[in-house]
C-alpha cells in the first residue's frame, strides 16, 4: 500500500520519510493547525528533495485563486482540498487537487466517487486530530480510489489488510510532537503499511 507522511515541518523529517520509503509527503497550509508550515518554506524544502515523491499542499478554507496561486509558487505537485467543496469548486483550480472526504457516515463514502480521494474520520478541527474511521463501513466495496485517513498509528495499520485501499496517510501517528516526527514511528509505519495490500 502506498503511504504519505503528512505534517511536514522541516527538511530532516522529509528526508526521514523519503528514505524510509514515503510515496508522498504533505505540507499543511493552514495557519491554524500546528503543523502549518508557509508555502514558501515549504518551497525550500521541496527543492531539496529527490525526484518521484509526491509533494502535497492541505488547504482550508482558500479560494480556487488563492490554492492555485500558493500551490504553484510552493513546489507542490498536488492540492489537498480539505474542507467541504463541490467539482465546481474543484474544476476551478488550475492545478491537480485530491479532494478530501470528511466522513460522519457511510454514505459519506460515496462523494467523489468519480475519482481519487482521501477519507478521513469528521472532527472540527482540519486534519491530524488522530479520531478513526468504522472499518466496518469500507467493507464489500470498491476502496481502491481512497486514500485512508484518521487515527492511524504503526501499532494498528495492519488492520488495514484486505480492505484494497489505494493507500493511506498519518500525522500525527508518526510525531514525537505535534509538527515533528519521531524516526523509529515514521519507519515502522512505512513497513507495515507497505507490506498490506
Amino acid at each position: 500500500m502506498r503511504v504519505k507522511i503528512c505534517g511536514i515541518t522541516n527538511y530532516d523529517d522529509a528526508m526521514l520519510a523519503v528514505e524510509a520509503g514515503a510515496d508522498a509527503l504533505g505540507f499543511v497550509f493552514y495557519p491554524k493547525s500546528p503543523r502549518y508550515i508557509e508555502p514558501k518554506e515549504a518551497r525550500q524544502i521541496i527543492d531539496r528533495l529527490p525526484p518521484f515523491v509526491e509533494k502535497v499542499g492541505l488547504f482550508v478554507e482558500e479560494t480556487p485563486e488563492r490554492i492555485t496561486e500558493l500551490a504553484r509558487s510552493s513546489g507542490i505537485t498536488l492540492a489537498q482540498i480539505h474542507f467541504d467543496v463541490d467539482e465546481t469548486f474543484l474544476a476551478a483550480i488550475d492545478f491537480p487537487t485530491l479532494p478530501v472526504v470528511r466522513a460522519r457516515r457511510p454514505e459519506d463514502l460515496e462523494r467523489f466517487a468519480g475519482r481519487y480521494r482521501l477519507v478521513d474520520a469528521y472532527c472540527e478541527e482540519y486534519g491530524g486530530s488522530g479520531k478513526r474511521l468504522a472499518l466496518e463501513w469500507f467493507d464489500g466495496r470498491d476502496n481502491s480510489r481512497i486514500i485512508i485517513a484518521g487515527g492511524l498509528s504503526p501499532e494498528n495499520v495492519s488492520e488495514l489488510e484486505g480492505y484494497g485501499f489505494y493507500a493511506c496517510d498519518v500525522s500525527s501517528g508518526t510525531e514525537a510532537v505535534k509538527g515533528v516526527k519521531d524516526p523509529v514511528k515514521v519507519r515502522d509505519f512505512i513497513r507495515h503499511a507497505q507490506s498490506l495490500r
